[in-house]
């Protein structure tokens, strides 16, 4: 056999080739799927059902719906490749909406899709994927994938807008080699134009933008549901330790959080830090948001850290700007990042996500969950 590699960089000829496509129901997976399939790729489709639907939620722009399903369902007939569904809404609760609550009741901001794509979809689905004896597993994440010598490694997309590098830091390594994404070095407008000459259902439809069990991004009312007594009125305390007034509960506070607040002063304030255990909230001026020095736990490294530059670039949220860092490894699996210049609205519960800058773009070297 002549070492040619196929678009996904195995050493078989596509028609010989089985590959589990994870299709949401989107444009963006169920383009995937159609140009796998249009390269000659043996093509299974997997879509999840990962929450019940309620009433409310079905108004929303949300991700795995049971409109979603459907879509999936229909891409797959019209692509004429096979197709399951999977029932994974006992998983998904513990799995994720477990920790979203948990996780706002400690006084964290909580990143539901990186727990997602950690435990249900890539971990679980990477494992029927296995059973299902495909080769690789692809997605339409907006990330970048680069194989050589076996090895895979993750870059941001080339659509900095539509890049999700950041809800992927805790992919393994194993994992990692067998994910593939075909969308990682296109533009939006580019997938929706494959989705309209694959004459496919869901070329024009909006993309989801609320967390899927979120409804109208309402997420104290989920909070409430599973967790009735989340609501308890507590203190508001300044800097000095002088009480200023009263909050509804801490769940309805971040950090860097002006607006509802409900105390004022000659200057604006804001919500400095969450103290969970004596539910209460601590608010300051906006100077005081700015920090430097950032402590991560639960470390996921893509890169040894032996081999990690001096200098890196961190993320310390999605929607944020790459910033000039350096990092101390600590235990195993602990790290302190030193920011360059201060950073407002911090949050632990959040994901600090590395990278490095080479010939080939934004390398991800992993990721941690910020602590303190």
């Amino acid at each position: 056999m002549n070492n040619v590699l196929n678009s996904i960089g195995l050493n078989k000829k596509p028609s010989d080739t089985k590959i589990v496509v994870a299709m949401s129901g989107g444009v963006d997976s169920s383009t995937v799927a159609g140009m796998m399939k249009k390269e000659g790729y043996k093509v299974i489709g997997i879509t999840l059902k990962l929450y019940d639907d309620n009433k409310e939620a079905s108004t929303s722009k949300q991700c795995c719906s049971g409109q979603d399903i459907m879509d999936a369902k229909r891409v797959a007939n019209k692509l004429n490749i096979d197709h399951k569904i999977l029932y994974y809404q006992n998983k998904f609760k513990q799995g994720v909406i477990d920790n979203f609550t948990d996780s706002y009741l400690k006084g964290e901001t909580p990143i539901p899709c990186v727990q997602c794509n950690q435990t249900v979809k890539f971990k679980d689905l990477f494992e029927v994927s296995k059973d299902l004896r495909a080769d690789a597993m692809i997605t339409g994440h907006y990330v970048k994938s680069i194989t050589s010598n076996g090895q895979t490694n993750m870059y941001k997309a080339s659509d900095e807008k539509r890049d999700q590098s950041y809800f992927l830091f805790n992919t393994s390594r194993e994992q990692l080699n067998y994910l593939r994404f075909p969308l990682g070095g296109m533009l939006k407008n580019e997938t929706r134009d494959i989705a309209k000459k694959l004459d496919l259902n869901v070329a024009e439809k909006p993309d989801s933008q609320d967390i899927c069990f979120v409804p109208n991004g309402n997420y104290v009312s989920v909070i409430q549901k599973f967790r009735p007594d989340a609501l308890k009125k507590g203190n508001i305390r300044n800097l000095d330790g002088k009480v200023i007034g009263v909050h509804d509960g801490i769940i309805n506070f971040t950090i860097g959080q002006r607006k509802g607040i409900k105390v004022s002063d000659k200057e604006a304030f804001y919500v400095i830090k969450i103290n969970s255990k004596k539910n209460e909230i601590i608010v300051g001026p906006r100077e005081k948001l700015g920090k430097t020095n950032i402590f991560l736990n639960k470390l996921n490294l893509l890169t040894d850290s032996k081999d990690f530059p001096s200098n890196i670039l961190v993320k310390v949220r999605s929607t944020g700007k790459l910033l000039d860092a350096k990092i101390k490894f600590n235990k195993p699996d602990n790290a302190e990042v030193i920011l360059k210049n201060t950073e407002d609205g911090i949050s632990p519960g959040q994901a600090c996500v590395f990278y490095s800058k080479d010939e080939l773009g934004f390398k991800v070297l992993g990721g941690g969950w910020i602590s303190s």
